[in-house]
């Protein structure tokens, strides 16, 4: 069937590069239900993030290190700077709605794939929201002849969200209610999921985000978050991938070449046979192709023990030596960053390498094991896009933000996730000092700040931290200082994972004689530092100003979107 789904998204798209959709004919094309099939299969090809779009845009996060910050938080950054929007994908869905609804075509068949529209524009939209807020609201397509409409000022982000709300509400209700197996296609359980993702989104935006004036609404949104949530959870239809086998349960998620469709609900799909590959392994093992990502030193700390107990409550845990800062922890530690005893397919040893990482957190998530892939684009694993853990997560934090959140939630939703993971899913007795500290300190509910700790590790480089900081507005994070693992002193050979062999040396000039097999990593003084000069944690790109103020919560309407039509009011702080 995923076969199938592939060959059926490349025929669609050489179907439409060669009749453009606003082309066709709807007296000869909307003709049957296969006519409908076609159309919107044409949504998933244009519209949907590739793989490493997906694992990517989590470079925007905090909890990232990277050679350098992208330019809209390290750099200089204006309406000039940012891309015009693009209508495109909108003017495609809505052709479509112009055009369906005929007679002949039986009536649930045409709900189905108004739904499956009506999704994507909700879909569409979303994006947009979380980038610029109000937005133009369309539901026809347009032609030079509509001045009023082309030229029109920006609808607001309230009518605009309720919009998509009923968009989605429609499709939630319509679309078919069977399961794909292939995890590639929308159907009644997926669009649910995405409903919650939505509108927890949202709810949260309009909570933590006062100047937006919509704070009344927050929990309209809030409960059809838990709603939808509760749905999926009700039909049965998906669970957590749990065999038993902590070690192994979560990264067999996202290396699997078919979704894991017990869980993985929608996914963007790849196939070795069909030579439609990635690179996302050579991204991550590449010391210039990638961005060299790694995990920052004061997320890993919030990694439990085995036992449920906080790392962080151990004495001298900021202390501790990768190799013993990395026992008994939360077993999806291993698995989303090289850890002890990792090795490649060959057999060889594959500790975190600092040719590839700037931290020694290399990230292992959705990277393939066979070497041969760290330096070509053939990587076939399927990326998840909406996961069954997702919408636990989504459960749980809509509960607790509506004061609902109990512990009979917490078995179902953040207990039931660490026992995947291994962990004792003990329920806290207080709130956690160090993610209020370090991360949350206007959060006092001690269970808010477990859900928060168990997203950001569940959904690790899924492309969702991002946009969690903006709904909490918690942008400030992303001015955090990216800091590494601890190193005892200079010109001092360290084991990484745990053979008995040195992996790495940290000194200010590489040894005429070097030990085989150890990386040498420069202290500059500059981009790369320790923070007691001559031991202590790694510190890379202190020499960088980062800054995220509070303009940053929306990208700048681009100049020359504001050129073409004057009705557009530019962002509050790009002016």
């Amino acid at each position: 069937m995923a076969i199938f789904s592939i060959f059926f998204f490349s025929s669609c798209e050489d179907f439409l590069e060669t009749e453009p959709v606003d082309k066709l004919v709807p007296n000869t094309f909307f003709q049957s239900e296969k006519d409908l099939e076609l159309f919107t299969t044409s949504f998933y090809q244009r519209m949907l993030p590739s793989g490493l779009a997906v694992v990517q845009s989590d470079e925007m996060g905090d909890f990232t290190s990277k050679n350098q910050s992208p330019t809209f938080i390290s750099g200089t950054y204006s309406s000039v700077d940012e891309g015009s929007w693009n209508w495109t994908n909108l003017r495609n869905i809505n052709y479509f709605l112009e055009n369906f609804d005929n007679e002949v075509i039986p009536q649930e068949a045409r709900d189905h794939y108004e739904g499956i529209a009506r999704f994507f524009r909700a879909w569409f939209y979303f994006e947009k929201v979380k980038q610029y807020g109000d937005v133009p609201w369309y539901t026809k397509t347009l032609d030079t002849s509509d001045q009023e409409d082309l030229y029109k000022p920006r609808d607001s982000r309230e009518l605009v969200m309720n919009n998509v709300l009923e968009d989605l509400n429609f499709a939630v209700e319509h679309i078919r209610d069977t399961k794909d197996n292939t995890s590639s296609m929308v159907t009644r359980q997926v669009a649910l999921a995405f409903k919650s993702r939505v509108t927890l989104f949202e709810g949260t935006f309009r909570k933590y985000h006062s100047e937006a004036g919509l704070g009344t609404t927050a929990n309209v949104f809030l409960m059809e978050a838990a709603d939808a949530a509760k749905k999926v959870m009700d039909a049965g239809m998906y669970s957590l991938y749990n065999n038993g086998t902590p070690a192994t349960d979560y990264r067999v998620l996202f290396t699997s070449e078919n979704p894991v469709n017990t869980e993985t609900m929608f996914a963007v799909v790849y196939n070795n046979a069909l030579r439609r590959w990635h690179n996302i392994t050579w991204k991550f093992n590449s010391a210039t192709y990638g961005a060299r990502w790694g995990l920052n030193k004061q997320f890993v700390n919030t990694y439990l023990m085995t036992d449920g107990s906080r790392f962080t409550d151990k004495q001298g845990y900021d202390e501790f030596l990768f190799v013993d800062e990395m026992k008994d922890r939360d077993a999806r530690l291993g698995q989303t960053v090289r850890s002890l005893g990792y090795t490649r397919s060959d057999g060889s040893a594959a500790p975190p390498n600092f040719g590839y990482t700037f931290t020694g957190y290399h990230i292992l998530k959705h990277s393939l094991d066979d070497k041969r892939l760290d330096g070509i684009s053939e990587a076939y694993n399927s990326i998840p896009l909406i996961r069954y853990a997702e919408v636990l997560l989504n459960y749980a934090e809509a509960k607790a933000e509506l004061g609902e959140f109990d512990e009979n939630i917490w078995s179902q939703t953040i207990g039931t996730l660490r026992e995947r993971a291994g962990i004792n899913p003990v329920v806290p007795t207080t709130a956690d000092s160090y993610l209020q500290n370090t991360y949350f300190p206007d959060i006092s509910d001690k269970f808010l700040l477990e859900i928060r700790r168990e997203r950001s590790i569940e959904l690790c480089y899924e492309g969702f931290r991002y946009d969690d900081l903006l709904r909490w507005k918690k942008g400030e994070l992303m001015e955090m200082q990216w800091k590494g693992i601890y190193v005892p002193g200079l010109d001092m050979p360290m084991d990484l994972d745990g053979n008995g062999t040195p992996d790495v040396s940290f000194v200010q000039t590489v040894p005429d004689t070097k030990v085989p097999g150890v990386i040498y990593y420069i202290i500059d003084g500059t981009a790369s530092q320790l923070s007691e000069g001559t031991k202590g944690h790694l510190i890379w790109r202190d020499d960088e100003e980062r800054e995220f103020s509070e303009k940053k919560y929306l990208h700048p309407i681009s100049n020359s979107d504001i050129l073409l039509n004057p009705n557009l009011e530019q962002n509050p702080g790009w002016d």
